[in-house]
């Protein structure tokens, strides 16, 4: 079981994993605490945004919806490759999920089918919206491929996780389909190839 690191610490892995920040308004404090608990954590989600343009998908991050609140996930991933800080601590990214699917991810094994939503993975996962419609037609540059695959790596590297404590929300939550445009198990890969590298 592992606490979630520190705010400073977080930005910390992610600056030493070379990932490029921005910090937005007062991130380290603003999350859905007062919700539920915050930790331990056993990994780190990955979802796309369905949204369109850099500056507008941030907002919707950081600020919500109204009928879901922000923080709607830790960091932002847009296009260049830039994480935007928008909330740390509880965010509203993973909701209900499948509790086989997290013990797996706890024990580093291959995923069961998420065919559930019975487990709080807002406690449990730091979550990274990524921005893309979700259409299977956006392209996703690389420049932002390497930032997911920094992004996940850094989570890992620092609480000593190996790239399975890496999974899609499509993997967590049954009828989720995001990300949409690219494989999680060669996501999987490539953070395994740079922490071991």
């Amino acid at each position: 079981m592992a606490p979630p690191m520190s705010a400073s610490g977080f930005l910390d892995a992610l600056r030493d994993e070379g990932v490029t920040v921005v910090e937005v308004g007062d991130w380290r404090e603003h999350n859905r605490n007062h919700k539920g608990p915050w930790g331990p954590v056993h990994g780190v989600m990955i979802h796309h945004t369905a949204t369109l343009g850099s500056a507008h998908t941030v907002q919707v991050c950081r600020d919500g919806r109204p009928a879901l609140p922000g923080p709607l996930c830790h960091g932002v991933i847009t296009k260049d490759g830039t994480v935007h800080l928008v909330g740390y601590g509880r965010a509203n990214h993973a909701g209900l999920g499948d509790d086989d699917v997290l013990r797996a991810v706890i024990a580093e094994r291959a995923l069961p089918p998420d065919d559930e939503a019975n487990t709080d993975g807002n406690r449990h996962f730091y979550g990274f919206e990524c921005e893309n419609l979700g259409d299977g037609a956006d392209p996703w540059p690389q420049a932002q491929l390497e930032a997911i695959e920094r992004v996940a790596a850094a989570m890992c590297r620092r609480h000593g996780w190996s790239q399975r404590s890496v999974i899609g929300h499509l993997e967590w939550q049954p009828g989720k389909v995001d990300p949409k445009g690219f494989d999680m198990a060669w996501l999987r890969d490539r953070v395994g190839e740079r922490l071991a590298g």
